[in-house]
């Protein structure tokens, strides 16, 4: 147990003969013993063996006692037997022979009391013998443990720098080496050593030339110890929790773990087990023993007349249960040891046998009450704090591990604060998997409706027999709702994004926002608000930017040469992709019968709308998206060959009334689809430009005049 260096042999094992010889000298016998003996752990070897030839002398003595009972009753027996055999022929001789009769019986009679006493005589001798054996154990084992507080004592000064402490008439428990881990990804941080006293629990670091430096105490009375189950990567791991916080700790092995848990229980424990074991203070003499000694007096004194006193009326008597005495202090260990649940039913059977009709039963139910009651709003601060300590990168971890404390405080009636404490931890979470999404590039608006989704249905199981706690889940809904719509404009609505990505990501958003409503909760509406004012002015700003792009490039107003077959192939299926069918404008093998810009401007305006349509599901939004579409169409469609470039004008009006025939009614029809609205200020648009359009001009062609004639 200490650390020491020693050159000696180890001691042999003891002779347990000594202990039968009539010389036996305790003190000479525990002065050879801490002689022979190096360091505590041979003391505690030699203990163990001293208490092994105890049980075996126990077993023994009890035996022997075993066999000469048996052995009175058969000679008890015998001598019955042989007694009826004997008086059966003396009772017709009865009334001849009176007196040889009542001789015999006498003689009879003292033989019986003679062997009575004589086995009474080896009883209590042997009795002696154990006494004696018990009190030579007690008194070797105290001086056993003298030593061994010395030896630690002398240890501690000697080795463990810093310390300054103070270990006179400390009882030494245990000691031994330890790994500190971190409590979060369980990495090892140093090497410890403990010693551990009655009163005190020193804390030394190991340093790498195996000396010691002090680096704190603790109370054992103070501190909590909890079994953490072996894991994977960690194994042999206990969690003690101190003043200063939590510290996880890793024995070598398992037996040595088991060791330091029951060490610090016992040092817990070690002022209750040193009074358990004083004797009990002498009772007053009991009202039968009063009567059977006024019985046993001589019948002269009995038949003297009494004065009759008045009977005194009785007095309550403590009925105090031993359990609810020691409830406070069992509560508070139940609680050290992270026994929730034991605690909280504790806590209502004393209070329950408080309030109910055994509290005229005890005298003291004021003070049990009051000290159960501290002791109950500790556990509720030691459960919030528990419940706040849950939050995790993980939400599912962190509502997993809410689960316990949560339960224990809606059954102690604790709902508001129970669910404002989950809810903030779920808050934590929830923006800590938002913010580490953000980083990955992953879809965070699937990821924040989901954990919304599994909070809210988290949360109505846990509190669903209190309508009550339901207003604090909307509140808490809508605050993160807002958080979440403030990152959103931040990162991925900023000013100056294109309408396309503006459309996806509002599209990602709507999709699982719908996902609450199964469970009653229905926020579209309110993040549509949300996001209104950005949306407006990201329309806003790409109306002005695409009005800014059209008639930018050159138009040579001839038909689209694409060169090759397979770039013609290519551009017809991306048309039939968006919508619209363009084969009857194709000639040749290569040509398209419209200019580079009509084409260009067919594929753009059809995404466009694609972009409109998704937008336009709020209605609110529906106008401006409109209006944005027709201001381009027709500024493209106004678009005029230079006046000085010779066109042919039939060409120029083969585009236009492609555009309002063909390309309009489908981007009209297709905005419909999408957006589930009707797009009535295109279809205006429509009916007013197929009426403006009349018959193609013809073709102006020069004419050649010569004045030969």
């Amino acid at each position: 147990m200490i650390f020491c260096v020693s050159l000696r042999m180890a001691p042999a094992a003891p002779n347990m003969k000594e202990f039968d010889d009539f010389n036996f000298s305790v003190d000479k016998y525990t002065k050879e013993l801490t002689r022979e003996c190096v360091g505590g752990s041979d003391l505690q070897q030699r203990k163990k063996e001293i208490e092994a030839y105890n049980e075996t002398t126990a077993a023994t003595l009890k035996q022997t006692c075993k066999k000469n009972y048996m052995e009175f009753i058969q000679t008890a027996k015998e001598i019955s037997r042989k007694l009826y055999k004997s008086i059966r022929p003396l009772k017709s001789e009865c009334h001849d022979h009176p007196l040889d009769l009542e001789s015999e019986m006498y003689q009879l009679s003292h033989i019986l009391i003679e062997q009575r006493n004589i086995l009474a005589t080896m009883t209590d001798g042997k009795t002696n013998s154990r006494l004696k054996a018990d009190s030579v154990e007690a008194e070797s084992s105290a001086a056993a443990d003298d030593v061994q507080n010395s030896h630690a004592t002398r240890a501690v000064k000697e080795m463990v720098q810093g310390f300054n402490g103070n270990l006179e008439g400390k009882t030494f428990l245990n000691e031994g080496a330890l790994i500190e881990l971190d409590a979060n990804d369980y990495r090892p941080i140093q090497r410890v050593f403990f010693f551990l006293f009655n009163d005190v629990l020193i804390v030394c670091k190991v340093k790498h030339d195996k000396r010691l430096d002090f680096l704190t105490e603790y109370d054992p009375k103070k501190i909590g110890v909890i079994n953490i189950k072996d894991l994977d990567g960690v194994k042999n791991a206990i969690n003690i929790i101190t003043p200063d916080g939590s510290k996880i700790y890793q024995s070598i092995t398992a037996a040595g773990k088991t060791e330091w848990i029951e060490k610090l229980e016992e040092a817990f424990r070690f002022d209750q087990q040193k009074k358990s074991k004083k004797g009990q203070a002498p009772q007053p003499p009991t009202r039968a023993k009063q009567q059977s000694s006024k019985s046993s007096t001589p019948e002269k004194v009995s038949s003297t007349p009494q004065p009759e006193t008045p009977t005194e009326p009785k007095s309550l008597e403590d009925e105090t249960p031993e359990w609810l005495s020691t409830a406070s202090e069992e509560i508070q260990t139940l609680v050290a040891q992270r026994h929730f649940e034991e605690a909280q039913e504790l806590i209502k059977r004393t209070q329950e046998y408080v309030k109910g009709e055994n509290r005229k039963k005890v005298p003291q139910a004021d003070s049990i009450e009051s000290k159960v009651k501290q002791q109950e709003l500790k556990l509720i601060n030691v459960l919030l704090k528990e419940l706040s300590n849950s939050h995790n990168r993980n939400l599912q971890i962190a509502l997993r591990s809410a689960k316990r404390p949560l339960k224990i405080l809606v059954e102690m009636g604790r709902y508001r604060q129970a669910s404002a404490t989950l809810l903030k931890v779920c808050a934590v979470s929830l923006r800590v998997s938002q913010r580490e999404a953000r980083r990955n590039n992953a879809d965070i608006s699937e990821l924040f409706f989901c954990d919304l989704t599994q909070v809210a249905c988290d949360y109505l199981t846990a509190f669903e027999q209190q309508p009550a706690c339901v207003s604090a889940l909307v509140v808490w809904c809508n605050a993160e709702l807002q958080y979440f719509a403030s990152q959103l404009i931040k990162h991925y609505l900023a000013k100056g994004t294109s309408l396309e990505t503006v459309a996806k990501c509002v599209e990602r958003v709507r999709k699982p926002s719908t996902k609450l409503t199964e469970i009653g909760l229905d926020i579209s509406y309110h993040l549509e608000g949300l996001l209104r004012t950005t949306l407006e002015s990201l329309i806003e700003e790409s109306k002005e930017r695409l009005l800014d792009s059209v008639g930018r490039t050159e138009e040579s107003w001839q038909p689209y040469n694409l060169q090759t077959k397979s770039n013609l192939k290519r551009l017809l299926l991306e048309l039939d992709v968006l919508g619209i069918d363009v084969r009857a404008q194709a000639t040749g093998d290569t040509w398209m019968n419209l200019t580079q810009s009509t084409v260009v401007f067919i594929r753009h305006f059809l995404q466009l709308t694609e972009h409109c349509g998704c937008l336009a599901k709020c209605e609110t939004l529906l106008q401006k998206l409109e209006l944005l579409l027709k201001e381009l169409f027709i500024a493209h469609h106004s678009l005029k060959p230079p006046s000085d470039m010779a066109v042919d004008p039939n060409f120029v009006m083969k585009n236009k009334i492609f555009l309002v025939d063909n390309l309009l009614p489908i981007a009209i029809d297709k905005f419909r689809q999408i957006s589930g609205r009707q797009c009535e200020i295109l279809r205006e648009l429509h009916t007013k430009m197929s009426r403006q359009h009349g018959a193609p001009l013809p073709r102006q062609r020069s004419v050649y005049t010569t004045d030969v004639f």
